[in-house]
């Protein structure tokens, strides 16, 4: 048995400030083209103000996600970030509430998710261009 590692980047530019993008078939595009068997995928948004998830694919529970992340930080909130000039503090916050990479396990050449499961990036201070590492790894 050889050990694989395949690497590649899913780039984005999204049209709003914040989107939530279901990218499981890039992923499992990506876990096909490595040829590993057995072994796992780790998805890492690159960018402190955006996140990586996986969770049900769900346009409610997505509105539910975001109004969520802005009870526990508020967009309008005057951050301390926000005296370095920037105005996107909630987005920083939002990342740590979220977590910014997964670890998807590969079995019999494909994602291991279970039944309702998607991976989704989201961005939380969009409009402009941004990436997420897809590192596999395994045999």
């Amino acid at each position: 048995m050889t050990t694989k590692c395949h690497t590649e980047y899913l780039w984005f530019n999204t049209k709003k400030l914040h989107e939530f993008v279901n990218i499981t078939d890039e992923v499992e595009r990506i876990v096909e083209k490595s040829k590993v068997a057995d072994g796992m995928a780790l998805v890492s948004a690159m960018h402190i103000t955006s996140a990586v998830y996986v969770n049900d694919a769900e346009s409610g529970l997505i509105d539910d996600i975001e109004e969520w992340l802005n009870e526990i930080a508020p967009m309008n909130k005057d951050y301390r970030h926000h005296r370095t000039g920037e105005t996107n503090g909630y987005a920083h916050l939002w990342n740590l509430t979220l977590g910014h990479q997964v670890i998807v396990p590969i079995t019999n050449a494909k994602l291991d998710l279970g039944p309702w499961e998607q991976v989704y990036y989201a961005e939380f201070d969009g409009q402009r261009k941004k990436r997420v590492i897809v590192k596999v790894m395994g045999i």
